[in-house]
């Protein structure tokens, strides 16, 4: 089974010594993986625009992030 974000993030901190520093890098990591899990979840699917010229467009993993989620 693939690990989480959570999973990961859950056994560096449980492991480690209280280090706000090593906490934080822990952090930054576990992001970095929930990002790439969310990109991959989405993959690259077929959309439909609302508006009235009504086309269709593929969207990206790292484009539906990036919409979403931000930088």
């Amino acid at each position: 089974m693939k690990e989480t974000a959570v999973d990961f993030l859950f056994q560096k901190l449980w492991d480690n010594p209280k280090d706000k520093l090593t906490w934080y890098k822990f952090l930054i990591d576990a992001k970095e993986m929930e990002r790439q899990q969310i990109i991959e979840a989405h993959g690259r699917q077929l959309k439909k625009t609302q508006t009235a010229g009504n086309y269709e467009y593929w969207l990206t993993g790292e484009k539906y992030y990036r919409e979403n989620y931000g930088q």
